[in-house]
């Protein structure tokens, strides 16, 4: 099921690869947000914005080790696209090394840090015990959790984006059930809603190792894998390290504007985290489209097919623009339903417009959010880490700015512009960014074919 993305339309090799992507990001939305349905319907409202308040705190953490985890990975996309198998199996050793090294550490500092963090954070005291509970128990399975996103950038760096979707479709059955089972039966209140979502992401990662063993031939390691150069292993860091700053730079302006919410109250947290997670349903589809587009051109960077990139870009914004005005259209008419399912009608009812507000935010600016995607991703499966974490920056700049202004004005319009502005000065970065890249690519290909003329 490997796929080679050196060949065929850059049209239907990207919507066929996105496709699965996008479904599977999905359901993997689909843990976090059964975690809030539940915990919303069964526990109370103080739960469901004690879950919210640690998704910032989630995504510094979990999203630093999965930005290095595909980061390390860029360079196996790159050698499958060339056709050196060897050195691809050694991209996947010290991959798999330096990932674990990784997050045995992050484990251990962030439990030790987590209680600081939220007090730093102005968590609510009626919130701060299940926000703890429920923190702490992801913290524990980051290794899991790693585990399966790294096994699944391997099968994707191949042109393999379905299996890792099959499992992942098994995984959130499995979370629907342990989250009844441990928060209705068992009563674990947001510990169990955490347990839920750990334990299904490890078993997403063992069918991923059994599957790889039993079918992918070419990512079988050998004793000698394991002896991978050290420019080899310093390449990887360079493009792994800028893409988990990435995440990080991003997930420390959504903690300040986390931390400004927090200022307003739990009625304003559980209806931003409400909005926020029907976000993030639609918004899977750009996460796939950069995902893709990193392959993609990983793939074709390894085989030096720079006109191929230009019009998988081409193709990418493309249907990024369609897909924006069709889902910023659904989410400002009709989103605001979907609170319905996270808390009781009564509660609804209190948190409702602002849920609306939200909603009619971020809807109208999510042609600048694809833009961020596809064109940050492509542009490090290019093999550029530093320029795309440069826009991260001034992603950072703009969330924080509107934040510390709302947080002054106690302004829940303010919280939630923080990040449409965000996308707006990112996205321009990075599409001035991407001309200067090509060219770079352009100009490097042309002075590899004179030295081989030379040669000759």
């Amino acid at each position: 099921m490997n796929r080679d993305m050196t060949q065929g339309s850059p049209m239907k090799t990207i919507v066929g690869f996105t496709i699965p992507i996008f479904i599977g990001n999905v359901f993997q939305q689909f843990y976090s947000m059964v975690d809030t349905i539940v915990v919303g319907q069964f526990v109370g409202t103080d739960a469901l914005a004690a879950v919210g308040s640690t998704g910032t705190i989630m995504f510094l953490i979990l999203g630093f080790l999965m930005g290095f985890s595909t980061g390390v990975t860029v360079l196996t996309g790159q050698c499958f696209g060339a056709g050196d198998f060897d050195r691809m199996r050694k991209t996947v050793a010290s991959a798999i090394t330096l990932s674990a090294i990784l997050s045995i550490v992050m484990t251990a500092v962030s439990m030790l840090c987590m209680r600081s963090l939220l007090t730093a954070m102005n968590t609510p005291e009626n919130v701060f015990h299940d926000a703890y509970s429920y923190i702490m128990v992801i913290c524990g399975g980051i290794v899991a959790q790693v585990a399966y996103n790294l096994l699944s950038c391997f099968l994707r760096a191949l042109g393999n984006s379905r299996v890792p979707l099959y499992f992942l479709i098994l995984a959130a059955v499995l979370n629907v059930v342990l989250d009844l089972l441990f928060i209705i039966v068992f009563h674990m209140g947001t510990a169990g809603a955490a347990w839920a979502t750990v334990i299904s992401q490890g078993i997403s990662a063992f069918l991923c190792l059994i599957y790889i063993g039993k079918c992918v031939p070419e990512l079988w390691l050998q004793k000698e894998d394991w002896k991978f150069p050290f420019k080899m292993v310093c390449t990887q860091i360079g493009v792994g390290l800028p893409m988990a700053f990435q995440f990080s730079i991003t997930a420390i302006g959504t903690i300040m504007v986390q931390s400004s919410l927090n200022v307003l109250g739990a009625l304003p947290m559980a209806a931003f985290t409400t909005a926020n997670k029907v976000e993030q349903v639609l918004t899977q589809a750009y996460t796939a489209l950069g995902t893709t587009m990193a392959t993609y051109c990983a793939q074709n960077t390894g085989a030096k097919r720079i006109d191929r990139i230009r019009s998988g870009f081409r193709a990418a914004t493309a249907i990024g623009t369609v897909y924006s005005v069709i889902a910023g259209m659904a989410i400002v008419l009709w989103g605001k339903y979907l609170t319905y399912l996270f808390v009781s009608a009564g509660d609804a009812v209190s948190i409702i417009s602002d849920v609306q507000i939200y909603l009619w935010c971020v809807g109208i600016f999510f042609i600048p959010l694809m833009i961020v995607n596809v064109y940050r991703n492509g542009i490090q499966g290019m093999g550029y880490g530093m320029l795309p974490m440069t826009a991260g920056i001034a992603e950072l700049i703009g969330r924080g700015v509107v934040a510390l202004i709302a947080v002054q004005y106690r302004s829940y319009f303010g919280v939630c512009m923080a990040s449409p502005v965000a996308w707006v000065l990112a996205g321009i970065l990075l599409f001035a960014m991407y001309f200067v890249v090509v060219r770079d690519q352009e100009r490097k290909k042309t002075a590899g074919i004179q030295a081989d003329e030379q040669t000759v």
